[in-house]
């Protein structure tokens, strides 16, 4: 009798392990993979809306730029950087010699000490430093990922920053004779740099 208990007992546990593999081994209902479906559905709709909450915050405005830049072509039609200063008045000097064995990468636009020094584009800072020939300069990134160059500045205008974004007419900086050019008229030096090398800025002024 105690063997046939045993029997009955151990069977009833094989059988009941038996119903419990097949119960967890039966398929979701569709209401159940509906759930899931909607709940991952509901995950991914707030990932996105986070995603364009943090694209479009004040925190991802640089970024945000760069992106945009890199899908605008380069300009063809720029102001003059220098506040009153028209195009008529500045001299094409760009590939001129400049001693032995360099030639000049850009134009000088004279005017007077401390005269305004505007971006020419949107674009955002790059550097704000004072160092070698330049002086004190910036340095923009512009349209088409170009880089925009402003140097011999007497100084920057308040607050200015690597990394900041800037629009076309934001103050820079104010016309100097910093670097290499100290003790020579005021003037900005101002030069273009595609990826291919530096261009000439003059035909672009209007």
């Amino acid at each position: 009798h105690a063997r046939l208990r045993f029997y009955r007992r151990a069977t009833a546990v094989e059988h009941g392990s038996t119903l419990q593999s097949e119960t967890m081994s039966t398929p979701s209902s569709p209401a159940g993979r509906l759930r899931r479906w909607l709940l991952r559905g509901l995950w991914l709709a707030i990932a996105v809306v986070a995603a364009m909450a943090l694209w479009n915050s004040p925190w991802a405005a640089t970024p945000r730029m760069l992106w945009r830049l890199s899908r605008m072509p380069p300009a063809t039609e720029l102001p003059v950087p220098v506040e009153g200063v028209r195009p008529r008045q500045i001299a094409d000097t760009f590939g001129a010699p400049r001693g032995r064995d360099r030639s000049h990468a850009g134009i000088d636009i004279f005017a007077q000490r401390g005269t305004p020094v505007r971006s020419v584009t949107a674009g955002v800072i790059a550097d704000v430093s004072e160092r070698g020939l330049g002086g004190r300069q910036v340095w923009v990134i512009g349209p088409g990922r170009e880089r925009y160059y402003y140097a011999h500045l007497e100084g920057w205008a308040e607050g200015l920053a690597r990394g900041q974004v800037v629009q076309a007419g934001d103050l820079l900086g104010h016309v100097g004779d910093s670097g290499n050019a100290k003790g020579t008229p005021p003037h900005l030096h101002w030069g273009i740099y595609a990826t291919n090398g530096p261009r000439d800025p003059l035909p672009l002024l209007r």
